[in-house]
């Protein structure tokens, strides 16, 4: 059974900072990839950042480049997702998502599995 388990989402300032991590157990995604998502009240879920499992490829939002970091750890089957300079626009339920094809990073129907979330609040 595949699992993803996210965590470090909270409560932090404008400006502020916080670091993202998303478990994975049961399979590696080493022939696809791993993303951020995420989804604001009465709105729709949206790509935050990607990259490919194997390395070489990372691939971020326009609103979220230069401030946000994706990164993987292969001996823990780890993603994390450093959120820098974090904006009251940047409050959501952030979700990582698993995939296993090389197919658009950035569509959130290519990734079959998906974590539940964690909650991140920016307040101004």
């Amino acid at each position: 059974q595949v699992q993803l388990v996210e965590s470090g989402g909270g409560l932090v300032q404008a400006g502020g900072s916080l670091r993202l991590s998303c478990a994975a157990s049961g399979r590696t995604f080493s022939s696809g990839g791993m993303g951020w998502f995420r989804q604001a009240p009465g709105k729709e879920r949206e790509f935050v950042a990607a990259c490919k499992w194997s390395g070489g490829f990372t691939y971020y939002a326009d609103s979220v480049k230069g401030r946000f970091t994706i990164s993987r750890d292969y001996t823990k089957n780890t993603l994390y997702l450093q959120m820098n300079n974090l904006k009251p626009e940047d409050t959501a339920l952030y979700y990582c998502a698993g995939k296993v094809s090389g197919s658009s990073y950035s569509v959130s129907s290519n990734y079959p599995y998906w974590g539940q979330g964690t909650q991140v609040t920016v307040s101004s």
